[in-house]
């Protein structure tokens, strides 16, 4: 069910703004998120480990400096979800797995961390992950199950699920998942709101634990494309400390969306993403019509071609495999059933691919990136459906049941490209519908803008699940 928003500023600018006309205080809404938390976070698995103690010093730190008039920046006061594969002082990294190191990250910030902490951000916790960013939940394993606040019967997806949960519910206002396949665009589309996969190299991602080395990117999940450019802008930019870090200027992102798209010619790529015979037709339809009302704004749709989009979905998932096997061999030989039941037959398919194989996808790889980048000089961005359908239910999900499912996410991890998740309405069963926003390398700014302004003009990113009913139930 939708409603409307409670009291809670709903977004990181309001938020913001209300911090400094003095409409609330840190603290004040510190403690009123965290007693949501507390109320719900054991029937909607947001969080694996809250940190308030941390969360309340960091809050009364942000008061004490607005008020003597050390404006930090719009991030300052701001209760975020940090996904728990990140390092974040004062809270173990767990990768929801009895397997990591439990001293891995200790007492360190991830550079990402360190930003938004230097920046006065607030840090509620660590936010549900799926098992390495990777395995179904496995309760026996004793880790929280993350469930949809639109209907616990479907899955949150994955693998940022917590703070994808979080955002939606009202349990932070904005935080950090990563993505590897979708793992930033997934939660956010199926749990209503805004999510933005990076360009590869943008953020930087040493302190993270890793799945798909050439792949992996740390990305901003909140309610807005607004309140996404905020977090980027302290997110971005290079560091030493990873190897992939990008030395590219960082654009004024909030600055570039002006709501003006008029001009802006937007590719839609046919056949897979749009004809394919797995896309939900209620899906199809919200992103068309979302187009339009683009198009109405002054935006320019035109058909694009994209050559084997279903070879990329599949070489992306055989290089993420192949990776993420690479980084857990040794584990999964000598502690296989510490690993969820979910997890480690995944991580093993990749025993099962050969160099050959590797290689191949490889080779394609490059092709494709040619391919793409031939296509977008010919537009500014691509929207493609963010999903084939709405949220799945859990209990259909299986270590194998996607691979024969169209993706739409992972083409724009195989080509290192920018792409956001932005809600377009609802499904008759009141699921969220979600389109993507794919741009060009370090074009961040250019996908943020098409999206502000869709969501100037529709509020599908303010639905809020009701989940007071939740209250009190087990996960």
């Amino acid at each position: 069910m939708i409603t409307e928003p409670n009291d809670q500023p709903l977004t990181i600018a309001d938020a913001a703004a209300a911090l400094r006309s003095g409409a609330t205080t840190s603290v004040a809404l510190t403690r009123s998120i965290l007693a949501k938390i507390t109320e719900l976070n054991d029937a909607l698995g947001a969080y694996v480990t809250v940190t308030a103690d941390q969360a309340l010093e960091q809050a009364t730190a942000a008061d004490a400096a607005l008020a003597a008039g050390d404006d930090q920046g719009p991030l300052a006061g701001i209760p975020l979800a940090i996904k728990d594969i990140i390092a974040m002082k004062g809270a173990p990294t767990t990768a929801n797995s009895r397997v990591l190191d439990p001293a891995w990250g200790e007492g360190t910030d991830a550079p990402v961390v360190a930003r938004l902490r230097a920046a006065g951000s607030v840090f509620l916790g660590k936010s549900t992950t799926s098992e390495f960013a990777i395995g179904l939940p496995d309760p026996e394993k004793g880790f929280l199950v993350p469930r949809n606040p639109w209907n616990v019967e479907h899955t949150p997806a994955g693998s940022s699920s917590g703070t994808g949960v979080a955002v939606a519910a009202g349990l932070a206002l904005g935080g950090l998942g990563t993505d590897t396949g979708g793992s930033v665009r997934g939660p956010a589309c199926v749990n209503g709101h805004t999510g933005l996969k990076v360009t590869f190299g943008r953020v930087p991602k040493s302190g993270v634990v890793p799945l798909g080395f050439s792949l992996d990117s740390v990305g901003p999940m909140a309610r807005s494309a607004y309140d996404c450019a905020l977090l980027l802008q302290v997110m971005a930019g290079y560091d030493p400390s990873d190897p992939n870090s990008a030395d590219v200027g960082v654009d004024d992102y909030p600055a570039a969306l002006d709501g003006d798209v008029s001009g802006i010619k937007i590719g839609l790529p046919s056949g897979y993403f749009f004809d394919h015979d797995q896309l939900d037709p209620e899906q199809k339809e919200a992103v068309l019509t979302a187009v339009g009302v683009l198009e109405g704004l002054g935006a320019k749709p035109d058909e694009v071609t994209l050559p084997y989009p279903d070879l990329a979905k599949d070489a992306n998932h055989l290089i993420l495999i192949g990776e993420a096997y690479a980084y857990h061999r040794n584990n999964l030989v000598s502690r296989w059933t510490d690993y969820g039941a979910g997890t480690r037959p995944t991580l093993a398919r990749g025993a099962f691919y050969t160099s050959a194989d590797f290689v191949q996808a490889q080779r394609f790889r490059t092709m494709f990136c040619r391919a793409v980048a031939d296509v977008l000089k010919t537009c500014d961005v691509m929207i493609t459906p963010a999903a084939p359908t709405p949220a799945e239910r859990a209990a259909d999900l299986t270590p194998s049941s996607r691979l024969n499912k169209p993706s739409y996410t992972g083409h724009w991890n195989l080509t290192g490209l920018p792409a956001a998740a932005v809600p377009v309405g609802f499904s008759s069963t009141g699921l969220p519908l979600s389109m993507q926003v794919i741009g060009k390398p370090f074009a961040e700014a250019t996908v943020l803008k098409v999206a502000d302004a869709l969501q100037r003009v529709t509020d599908w990113h303010l639905k809020v699940p009701e989940v007071e009913a939740l209250a009190g139930a087990v996960a």
